[in-house]
C-alpha cells in the first residue's frame, strides 16, 4: 500500500492529538506537521497561564508524536505567506487544518478602540512571550482600577495575573519583559463583569476556586442584586451549578467577616481586591483627560434576567439604566474566532464568518475531498485540552472512515519533498526545535525557572 501523505496546519493540541491517533491507526502514514513560528505547541505553550505548569504536562505526549518515525515537524513555514495552501491540496492526499482561532470577538462599543482597552487574547499572549505580541506592554504602572469584560476562564487567568505577588511568578516561565511590568503595576482593584447573572457564568469551579484563594487578594462580596436573582433557583442547580454558588457564597462570609474584623481593627483588608459583577453591558469606554494611555470610566447598562424556571432559557435584557465605574485599564474577554487561510476560497473550502469557524461535518469539510478540520477553527474555541483530545480523535476517525471507504485520494503524493522547494521561509525541523528547547531551559535554569523563553523570531532562528 502506498503510504498516505497528511499535512496538518497548526501544532497545538489540536494537531497533535489529530496526528498521534493517525499514525497509531495507519503506521505507515506519513505526517506532517507545519506550524508558523518555529517553535511547537500552539496555546499549550502561549495560553495557558505560567502558574499552571500541570496543564502543560500534554507536551509530554506531544513529544512521543514527534518522535514517531513518520512524523515531521516543519516550523516556520506560515501556510498561505510561506507556502500556499494549493502547493500542500496538490502535494498531499490529506490536509488538516488544526489552527486555532487568532482573533477577538469585539465588543463593537464607542471608545474600544482606545489606548486604554485591551484584549484578554492579547494580554496572555504577551506575558506568555507570543513573539508578535512582544511589544503590547500595557501601562499597567498607570492603573489601579482595572475592568475585565467576560468571565470565562481566560478573563479569571488576566484577574489571577494581574493581582498575583510579582515574586510568585518569577520562578514561572512568564516572560522576563512581562515580569519586569507586572512588577512595577499599581492594579489593586479589578472586576470581572458578565452581562447576565452568576448562574450562567463561563467559567470553571477550578478556577474561581483558585482567584478566590490567590494569597494577598480579597473577593468583594457580591452584591445582594446578584443573590436575588439565583437565589429562587438554587433547590433546582444541578450539582457543579450549585456548587459554585456554594464556593461564592462561602468566599462571601469569609470576606464579609474579614470587612468586620477590619472595622473593628483587628487586622487591615487586603490591599488588591477584586470582584464579580453580573447583569451590565458595556456601553462605551472613556478616555483619561490627563493620560492618553489610559481610560477614566466604563459606561455599563444595567441588564435583566427573565426566567420563568431552572428548565427554561434565560433572557438577558437591557433596562435603559446605567451604571459606571471608574477604568484605567481594560481589558476585552468575549471570545475569539478563526479566520480562513490565504487560499481557501479558491480552493472552495468554506468559511462561516459570523461564527468564526469552517463549517464541517465530524471534521469532514463539505464539498472538499481530502480537506478536515480540528479543534478551536472546527468547532470554535471552546473546551479545555482534554475535550480538544478527545474532539481530535474524533476528527482522525473520520479520515480514517474516508480512507477506508475509498473517499480519499490514495495515489502516490511528494509530501514534503514537493512543497520544499516552493517554501519562501527557512524551515525549522523537530531536531532544530530541540535545539531551541535546549538553549530556553538552559538560560531558564541559570535564572531558577524552567525555560526562559524567546520572545522574537529571529532570537529563535540565532540558535540554529
Amino acid at each position: 500500500m502506498v503510504p498516505l501523505k497528511l499535512a496538518i496546519v497548526g501544532s497545538g493540541p489540536a494537531g497533535f492529538y489529530t496526528a498521534s491517533r493517525l499514525l497509531e491507526k495507519v503506521p505507515n502514514a506519513v505526517v506532517d506537521m507545519y506550524e508558523a513560528l518555529p517553535v511547537p505547541f500552539g496555546l499549550s505553550r502561549f495560553g495557558v497561564a505560567p502558574d499552571h505548569p500541570e496543564v502543560k504536562n500534554c507536551q509530554d505526549k506531544f513529544v512521543q508524536v514527534a518522535e514517531a518515525p513518520h512524523f515531521r515537524f516543519v516550523g516556520n513555514v506560515c501556510i498561505g505567506r510561506d507556502l500556499t495552501l494549493k502547493s500542500l491540496k496538490d502535494n498531499y492526499n490529506s490536509v488538516v487544518f488544526a489552527y486555532g482561532s487568532s482573533q477577538d470577538r469585539l465588543l463593537n462599543v464607542p471608545g474600544e478602540e482606545l489606548p486604554g482597552v485591551f484584549s484578554a487574547r492579547e494580554f496572555v499572549g504577551w506575558y506568555n512571550g507570543v513573539p508578535e505580541l512582544r511589544a503590547l506592554n500595557p501601562p499597567l504602572q498607570d492603573a489601579e482600577d482595572v475592568v475585565i469584560v467576560g468571565n470565562g476562564n481566560v478573563a479569571l487567568d488576566v484577574a489571577r495575573i494581574l493581582l498575583a505577588d510579582p515574586t510568585r511568578l518569577k520562578s514561572t516561565d512568564i516572560g522576563e519583559h512581562a515580569y519586569d511590568v507586572l512588577r512595577k503595576s499599581k492594579v489593586k482593584n479589578v472586576r470581572i463583569v458578565g452581562r447576565r447573572g452568576l448562574l450562567q457564568s463561563a467559567f470553571t469551579n477550578k478556577e474561581i476556586r483558585e482567584l478566590i484563594n490567590e494569597p494577598g487578594t480579597m473577593m468583594k462580596p457580591l452584591a445582594d442584586v446578584y443573590i436575588n436573582h439565583y437565589k429562587p433557583f438554587v433547590p433546582f442547580l444541578e450539582r457543579p451549578i450549585k456548587r459554585l454558588v456554594q464556593i461564592v457564597e462561602k468566599a462571601r462570609t469569609n470576606s464579609n467577616d474579614q470587612i468586620a474584623k477590619a472595622n473593628q481593627g483587628q487586622g487591615s483588608l487586603p490591599s488588591k481586591q477584586w470582584s464579580l459583577e453580573y447583569l451590565l453591558s458595556p456601553q462605551r469606554f472613556y478616555a483619561s483627560s490627563s493620560n492618553p494611555n489610559i481610560l477614566s470610566s466604563t459606561l455599563f447598562e444595567v441588564n435583566t434576567l427573565l426566567q420563568k424556571d431552572i428548565k427554561s432559557p434565560s433572557v438577558c435584557r437591557g433596562t435603559g439604566e446605567t451604571k459606571s465605574f471608574k477604568t484605567e485599564l481594560a481589558f476585552r474577554s468575549i471570545g475569539y474566532k478563526s479566520l480562513p487561510l490565504p487560499g481557501s476560497a479558491e480552493l472552495g473550502i468554506p468559511f462561516d464568518e459570523q461564527s468564526g469557524r469552517i463549517p464541517n461535518e465530524l471534521g469532514r469539510i463539505a464539498g472538499v475531498p481530502g480537506f478536515y478540520v480540528s479543534g478551536w477553527v472546527k468547532n470554535g474555541p471552546t473546551g479545555v485540552i482534554a475535550k480538544t483530545m478527545w474532539d481530535a480523535f474524533e476528527v482522525a476517525e473520520t479520515v480514517l472512515e474516508d480512507l477506508y471507504s475509498h473517499k480519499l485520494d490514495t495515489s502516490s503524493k511528494p509530501g514534503y519533498e514537493g512543497v520544499l522547494p516552493e517554501i519562501k521561509s527557512q524551515p525549522v525541523s523537530w531536531t532544530d526545535w530541540l535545539k531551541i528547547d535546549q538553549e530556553e531551559t538552559s538560560r531558564g535554569a541559570a535564572q531558577g525557572k524552567p525555560r526562559a523563553k524567546f520572545t522574537s523570531v529571529n532570537d529563535m532562528l540565532s540558535v540554529l
